[in-house]
């Protein structure tokens, strides 16, 4: 890692560090559509292993106990989210991997407008309204919720 991502990291926010972890798993969804177009198993194996990865992360990271609604919201974004990666593994679908970035954009964005609401000095307790679209139906209607940062 370049002395200047390094910079970039230590600097960011707690939100901008999600909204970072939401582009990795989208690079490495890229990454497994061009190994199912190349017909490259292990590096589709390998892409979405690090997605999944991340996936993972970010649900072990929810504060069920204090984040209420939002938070059960997530695990079952995270949740869907594994699901269909998985499967577009499984079936070398590059389309379902495409739905699942799509997915994971809709959140991503969300995110990034709420770490460009929320001050860097903003203490934790700081709530504020996020529209999240459901994932297994990208054009359901979005819902509100209110998360604790």
């Amino acid at each position: 890692m370049s002395s200047y991502q390094q910079h970039t990291l230590e600097s960011a926010s707690p939100v901008e560090l999600v909204v970072a972890l939401y582009d990795g798993i989208i690079r490495f969804l890229f990454q497994a559509i061009a190994a199912v177009e190349a017909g490259d198993v292990s590096g589709r194996r390998a892409a979405v292993k690090r997605a999944l990865d991340i996936v993972i992360h970010l649900q072990a990271r929810l504060r069920m106990d204090i984040g209420g609604r939002p938070a059960e919201v997530l695990s079952e974004f995270y949740a869907s989210m594994f699901a269909l990666t998985l499967q577009a593994s499984q079936t070398a679908s590059a389309d379902r991997f495409r739905e699942a970035i799509q997915c994971v954009r809709n959140v991503r964005d969300a995110w990034r407008q709420v770490a460009q609401q929320v001050p860097q000095s903003s203490a934790p307790t700081d709530v504020r309204t996020v529209h999240l679209h459901k994932a297994t139906a990208p054009s359901a209607d979005s819902e509100t919720v209110r998360w604790t940062a």
